[in-house]
């Protein structure tokens, strides 16, 4: 039986599509964060998150020091894992640099280019991949552009949220 909070999540945003390069950044660093814990951890303290990451304005995130760091460390509203934290970091610079490279949209353009064709639906949550040959290549494209902790499993993680996949089973209202 899932929490309310977590079906609402799954009913209302869970595999919809996302783009705006803020609006990835976020989950990107949300699912980044979630890696090694349950997914409900993260959507609870999801409002933290977005108050300790300044909304996830890269340019503000790209800006923390190590000021910013030793108060992320003692905030009691997000997961406190200083790699995280420093990847979180490191990535809005990153995104800052492929934006100047590529223009405003970059990251929306560079996840999206990896939504793979249409597959069909899974039948039961065992059907359904941890990374595939499209989130291998994500993450490694990320990594080029020096992003962190984007592994295949979370750039999966991310494909799924965003909606570049489908995931909801086959008999899911979501579908």
């Amino acid at each position: 039986m899932s929490t309310p909070d977590y079906v609402t999540y799954h009913d209302d945003e869970w595999g919809r599509p996302v783009h705006g390069d803020v609006a990835l950044f976020e989950r990107l660093t949300l699912e980044a964060f979630q890696s090694g814990l349950s997914w409900l951890t993260i959507l609870r303290k999801r409002d933290g998150f977005r108050a300790a990451f300044a909304g996830f304005d890269p340019a503000a995130v790209a800006a923390f020091g190590p000021s910013d760091e030793a108060r992320l460390m003692q905030d009691t509203g997000i997961v406190r894992n200083r790699a995280k934290v420093t990847a979180a970091i490191t990535n809005a610079r990153a995104l800052l640099a492929l934006q100047d490279t590529d223009g405003h949209g970059a990251l929306d353009r560079l996840i999206w280019s990896f939504a793979p064709a249409a597959r069909p639906a899974p039948a039961s949550l065992a059907d359904v991949p941890a990374t595939t040959p499209e989130s291998v290549a994500l993450a490694k494209a990320l990594k080029r552009a020096g992003f962190v902790f984007v592994g295949p499993t979370t750039a999966y993680a991310a494909m799924q949220a965003c909606g570049l996949v489908n995931d909801h089973l086959a008999g899911c209202s979501s579908r």
